[in-house]
């Protein structure tokens, strides 16, 4: 791409395709990381949402509602149905803070808890999936967290 005298940017019509966009690469790459998930999840019953609110869980233990989404990036129209089949499941509960009735802690049950150690066979069954080792997989995280931090300060 090369500048023009008035400042903007003159770009080559080969780098307008779809298949040459940036935003289409993530976008298509995120939906393949679903597809891969989805025969992996299938066997532990969990969506990838799910897995992805467990993770939270495994990691940080007891968190509001409000903090899980936080830390997803989801809403809370998205986030409660989601916790709701958790619950269903026996994976977690949910109560009122005591000292703020106003939040909604979540929690890991034993069952929910126990499941962890699917992890890494979740995470090996993942990374065989991608063809990438782990230092390609920390270099494209990585690039992807700068350009969603990026993207957030616009």
């Amino acid at each position: 791409m090369t500048d023009k005298a008035d400042g903007r940017t003159m770009i080559p019509d080969e780098e307008t395709r779809l298949e040459r966009q940036l935003c289409f690469a993530v976008y298509s790459a995120a939906h393949a990381f679903n597809r891969a998930y989805k025969p992996i999840l299938d066997r532990v019953g969990l969506t990838y949402p799910q897995y992805l609110v467990m993770l939270v869980l495994w990691e940080k233990g007891s968190l509001s509602v409000k903090i899980i989404g936080e830390k997803l990036d989801l809403d809370s129209g998205t986030l409660s149905p989601l916790l709701k089949r958790l619950e269903q499941a026996g994976l977690i509960g949910r109560a009122r803070d005591p000292r703020d009735e106003r939040q909604v802690i979540v929690s890991l049950t034993e069952k929910g808890t126990g499941m962890q150690c699917q992890v890494g066979s979740i995470m090996d069954a993942i990374g065989q999936a991608t063809g990438c080792d782990m230092i390609e997989i920390a270099h494209l995280r990585n690039q992807l967290q700068r350009l969603k931090a990026n993207l957030a300060a616009e």
